[in-house]
């Protein structure tokens, strides 16, 4: 019985009929446009953009030199290196994003144990020269004392579903 209606709806076109009839009703209902430098569409706070490093309150970065990140990262986007000081601890002498490999999938953000790493809600980013596409350590350093107060509300937001 099955097969005999699969026949008949495969001959009257029911699928086709129902898809047209979802698109009827829809053409003629009022749209919305943002228009998009003057308004803004609303943001989650987990919402992955442009990276970041941040500090410790008394203003030593966070990042540790485990290379999590980079081990985890399935672009290869990341690179650290990293020398121990003089008191014993291991921090990075380099670490390096190249933007244009980066797919913005947020691992190396997830398994940072010190949430140095963070992306933040930055979407509005060019690159006019040769090399800019990667963002060194200190200008990630930077970006990342500039939004402090914006990434601990979005870590504190999301802090309950981790």
């Amino acid at each position: 019985m099955q097969a005999i209606r699969d026949l008949f709806n495969s001959f009257l076109l029911i699928e086709l009929l129902q898809g047209l009839r979802l698109t009827g009703r829809h053409l003629f209902t009022r749209k919305y446009t943002v228009e998009y430098p003057e308004e803004r569409a609303p943001q989650s706070p987990r919402f992955r953009g442009l990276h970041a490093l941040r500090r410790y309150p008394n203003g030593e970065e966070r990042c540790i030199a485990c290379k999590l990140c980079e081990a985890v990262c399935p672009a290869l986007a990341i690179t650290i290196e990293a020398e121990p000081r003089a008191d014993g601890t291991r921090r990075t002498t380099r670490y390096d994003i190249d933007l244009f490999k980066c797919i913005y999938c947020g691992f190396c953000e997830e398994s940072c144990p010190v949430d140095s790493i963070v992306e933040t809600r930055i979407y509005e980013y060019h690159f006019e020269r040769r090399g800019e596409n990667i963002i060194h350590k200190q200008e990630l350093l930077a970006l990342g004392d500039q939004y402090e107060q914006q990434l601990a509300k979005d870590r504190a937001a999301d802090a309950p579903y981790r």
